[in-house]
């Protein structure tokens, strides 16, 4: 996998408000707000209550788009398209508790629910507004 560029990564290492696009079994997409860390090797983690019916969906078809809007500028955003390739529960609510903590400051309040970590390899990215020049395929 080919690193991102450092502008891409610069923008989406921050909490910006996020939504995710899942495929339903019949071709329907589906598109929620979320929480996602960018990782170290480039991933995308996004963590779900074990209960979501997109995990079934991500089951069936590992296939996403994630949007990542500017927290101060939602003009500019920056999309990645690009496909689920590990799913693990979430022991422990490690997961959870890093995105929580990345976009509260703190550990992730509800304790007694199952949740299920999923991790996004990207293949594409573009951007809109200050990021219009930002888009290119990860290989």
């Amino acid at each position: 996998m080919a690193d991102l560029p450092a502008d891409v990564r610069e923008f989406l290492s921050h909490p910006n408000p996020a939504v995710i696009a899942t495929v339903r079994p019949d071709g329907q997409p589906v598109s929620v707000a979320t929480w996602y860390l960018l990782e170290d090797d480039d991933r995308i983690l996004v963590n779900m209550d074990e209960g979501r019916r997109r995990l079934d969906h991500l089951r069936q078809e590992p296939r996403v788009s994630l949007t990542a809007l500017d927290r101060d500028d939602w003009y500019t955003h920056l999309s990645v398209q690009g496909r689920v390739v590990e799913m693990r529960e979430d022991e422990g609510l490690v997961d959870i508790d890093r995105l929580s903590t990345h976009y509260t400051g703190k550990p992730y309040p509800v304790r007694d629910r199952g949740r299920v970590s999923a991790w996004i390899v990207i293949d594409r990215y573009h951007g809109w507004g200050a990021k219009k020049d930002a888009s290119g395929t990860v290989e």
